[in-house]
């Protein structure tokens, strides 16, 4: 008889199914524009508080 050899996928892995291993990104940000836009979006916000 033939031994067949298993192949186990990791524990994180149980049930899931992967279909593919790359994303395509719409909108490619580096971290440094997230943070700027969010501070913008605090002045802005607080500007508007203040004056309106």
């Amino acid at each position: 008889m033939v031994k067949r050899e298993r192949t186990y996928l990791p524990m994180g892995f149980g049930g899931l199914v992967r279909y593919s291993e790359r994303e395509r990104e719409l909108v490619k940000l580096k971290p440094q524009h997230v943070i700027w836009g969010i501070i913008i979006l605090v002045i802005i916000e607080v500007f508007l508080k203040l004056f309106f």
